[in-house]
């Protein structure tokens, strides 16, 4: 964490009103002093805590792309931003078949005061102040979870609840470039939006949640190379909602 603060931003000063604008909620598997999951710490390292590759993607898109950023700093597993506050996973006591024992009996509240509320509140004042045109809502997958043996064939997915304006348009374009899209796949954002339902849907700003599969960005190359794509893609997407 950045001054003790559970998100940062990147290019967001002197970003022009109307562009584009990221937001990452689980770019990070950072746990603050003091929290103990009680897990192995190699777990750290997995899709239970972090959506693999995402902040590199958007440290790029912010820094080469001109598509300011707001990024997680806490792990999901300390504090669920992609969740809302009475979402019993917000502090989540299991995860794709893990037990988190340190979340038992968690105080809540407490979890919510220092991370979950102050990442929100900066990113609805962000998004005030910059008024953008689209939202990209930036995730991760796994090809296939430990709980299931079923494989996800999708390179990446559009996400979406009530709005599929720029969902719709992007399905079409990433398959344009030759890519097997998910369409609310491989989760549906008719159950799991949080982040866009409170930020976009309720102003009325177009979006699109992209959750793009691991294997294809846990590299620099890839995330260099998914930046690129995303840029040309969603800024297409940007220009028709």
């Amino acid at each position: 964490m950045i001054d003790n603060l559970p998100y940062r931003q990147v290019g967001t000063e002197g970003a022009r009103t109307g562009g584009l604008l990221c937001v990452v909620d689980h770019a990070s598997n950072y746990v603050p002093d003091g929290i103990e999951l009680g897990i192995d710490p190699k777990l750290l390292n997995d899709h239970i805590a972090i959506d693999i590759g995402v902040e590199g993607i958007a440290d790029r898109l912010a820094r080469q792309h001109d598509i300011p950023a707001h990024i997680a700093c806490v792990s999901r597993l300390v504090c669920d931003f992609h969740r809302k506050e009475d979402d019993a996973a917000v502090v989540p006591t299991e995860s794709d078949g893990h037990l988190i024992p340190g979340n038992i009996g968690a105080d809540v509240e407490a979890r919510l005061n220092l991370f979950h509320r102050p990442y929100h509140y900066e990113l609805g004042q962000l998004i005030e102040r910059l008024q953008p045109r689209m939202i990209i809502a930036l995730h991760s997958f796994t090809p296939s979870l430990a709980t299931s043996g079923e494989q996800r064939p999708w390179e990446v997915g559009l996400l979406y609840n009530q709005d599929d304006r720029a969902a719709r348009h992007a399905i079409r374009l990433f398959g344009e470039q030759g890519l097997t899209v998910g369409d609310n796949e491989p989760y549906s954002g008719k159950q799991l939006n949080a982040t866009m339902d409170r930020h976009a849907e309720t102003r009325g700003i177009p979006y699109c949640t992209v959750e793009i599969r691991q294997d294809q960005i846990n590299t620099k190359a890839g995330q260099s190379r998914w930046a690129v794509m995303l840029a040309d893609v969603l800024g297409r997407v940007a220009l028709e909602v």
